[in-house]
């Protein structure tokens, strides 16, 4: 194969991606909002072309970077919380319920199951999304070491998938190239799409 032939970038999913019912989170940086914009806009732009509703895509932004690993994981843990909270209510309703029926039926009402069905909590996955432009001094260094091992700590230790989407340039042309707005002929390819399409392949993984 010749240099002419190769096209950079991930290819399709080898099975159909159905997003409904799926709800994801998308933190985004203000920092770069000119090119963060865009970015965020692709990624919700490719959950909907996959099947995720508007309604279920949460969109919320934190300062810079360095913020994206710590919003991240406290927002998966309030949802999870919440949901906790809902299945008890849930669970709570149906043994009021069951108490009044009779024991055969009574017994044919698996609470943990119901309970283990409905604690995944509302987001299936997380797209963390911002711009990291490198300047004159070590901070671009340090801030994108950082920011990396948080997200990926963040799906490790949620257990959610959380998607990197952070971009890490060496300047603005790049940043812009990568958000699909760029200045030349070339706009480039905006990045948002394939994290989106990424969301939607890992929390669907092993389903």
């Amino acid at each position: 194969m010749g240099g002419d032939d190769f096209h950079k970038g991930v290819k399709e999913a080898s099975r159909k991606l159905d997003g409904r019912g799926l709800k994801v989170l998308i933190v985004h940086t203000r920092w770069n909002s000119e090119i963060v914009d865009p970015l965020v806009y692709g990624t919700k732009s490719s959950l909907e072309r996959y099947g995720v509703l508007p309604q279920n895509i949460t969109v919320r932004d934190v300062p810079g970077a360095y913020e994206l690993p710590a919003a991240a994981q406290r927002l998966i843990r309030l949802s999870q919380q919440q949901s906790t909270n809902l299945v008890s209510d849930v669970v709570d309703d149906l043994m009021t319920t069951a108490s009044e029926l009779t024991a055969s039926v009574r017994g044919s009402v698996d609470v943990g199951a119901l309970k283990a069905d409905i604690k995944s909590g509302p987001f299936d996955a997380v797209v963390c999304v911002g711009v990291l432009i490198k300047g004159s001094t070590m901070h671009f260094e340090y801030i994108a070491e950082a920011v990396s091992q948080g997200i990926m700590r963040v799906g490790l230790d949620t257990g959610v998938p959380t998607i990197f989407g952070v971009l890490t340039c060496l300047s603005d042309e790049q940043a812009m190239e990568r958000a699909g707005i760029g200045r030349g002929e070339k706009k480039g390819h905006n990045h948002g799409l394939d994290w989106g399409a990424a969301a939607v392949e890992m929390a669907l993984l092993g389903l």
